[in-house]
């Protein structure tokens, strides 16, 4: 150990710390330590990994590009300013991009709530617009659309991590409250979906939507969060002799991993067992999936349901 070294550690973050900063998993910094060569965390008397202030912030600014759609093995190496460069170039969707449409007056409302830290206001909002709307609604108009818009902020640098986790944590509870609500114990009807995502995807709410939405239409479904390996999602879907296992993907994933990774779940599922994926990574609609059906948009879910049922 360099006689420097101690003046490094000082302020260095822990790898929870940096996950929970950078919303990227632990498992993806270690992955990128070995095959990229960043981050380079230092190591502790106890030979933890800490990482230095401006590794931390290297990695806040690789996320927004991950966010938009860049591909880690192309912005590891990049130099800090090449590395702002392409955050420059991502668009202000509310100004430049005329595809997309401008944010509606509610919309803009909940993300001054959040921009202004006003937490309850948020939280009072939300359910205030889901009693008027109904759950349903609820999810595929103001949640979707409120979701994208809070990344997008993200991405060009006019939330923090720490408000898009506040942001994720206060509609999660106003979901899962209204779930709570709802009586489904004698409604169950098939199918029976296990919802999860594959290890390194974070990302907890869109499997909450797609929840909510199954939930309505009178599905039981059973969620193991994220994060789950593919053999323990294929023993789970065993062990609870579901009809469908729900997959949510951001664009945090390769095609190569995305396909690998599906072909590994297909071959170890019952064949009669249906594969549901969805979410923001491209890759799930670029070519056709046997054995597995991919659904961009939330509302197709309750005529994929009911396909689902008349083909049964």
């Amino acid at each position: 150990m360099t006689s420097s070294l101690p003046n490094e550690i000082h302020g260095a973050l822990p790898i929870t710390a940096v996950e929970r900063e950078t919303g990227i998993s632990k498992d993806t910094l270690r992955a990128w330590e070995k095959r990229y060569g960043f981050p380079q965390p230092l190591r502790d008397a106890a030979d933890d990994r800490l990482y230095p202030l401006e590794q931390v912030q290297r990695l806040k600014l690789i996320r927004r590009l991950l966010d938009a759609g860049h591909r880690p093995g192309k912005v590891a190496h990049l130099s800090n300013e090449s590395i702002c460069e392409l955050l420059d170039k991502i668009p202000d969707l509310s100004k430049t991009n005329q595809k997309a449409p401008a944010p509606s007056e509610e919309i803009r409302r909940l993300l001054s709530a959040i921009e202004s830290h006003h937490t309850a206001l948020l939280r009072d909002d939300l359910q205030r617009t889901l009693m008027r709307k109904g759950l349903g609604t609820f999810v595929t108009e103001v949640v979707a659309p409120l979701t994208t818009a809070v990344g997008e902020s993200w991405a060009q640098g006019r939330f923090e991590v720490f408000e898009e986790h506040l942001y994720t944590e206060v509609v999660t509870n106003v979901l899962r409250s209204s779930l709570g609500n709802l009586k489904h114990s004698e409604l169950n009807r098939s199918p029976k979906v296990l919802l999860t995502t594959f290890p390194q995807e974070m990302h907890s709410l869109g499997l909450l939507m797609v929840e909510a939405l199954l939930t309505l239409e009178g599905c039981e479904c059973i969620s193991l969060g994220t994060q789950t390996p593919i053999t323990d999602i294929a023993r789970a879907a065993h062990a609870h002799q579901v009809d469908v296992v729900a997959l949510s993907f951001s664009n945090v994933h390769s095609q190569v991993s995305v396909q690998t990774s599906l072909r590994a779940l297909r071959s170890e599922l019952n064949a009669a067992t249906g594969i549901w994926v969805g979410g923001s990574c491209q890759a799930l609609y670029q070519k056709h999936w046997e054995g597995i059906t991919a659904m961009q948009a939330l509302h197709g879910i309750p005529a994929l349901v009911t396909q689902w049922r008349e083909t049964r």
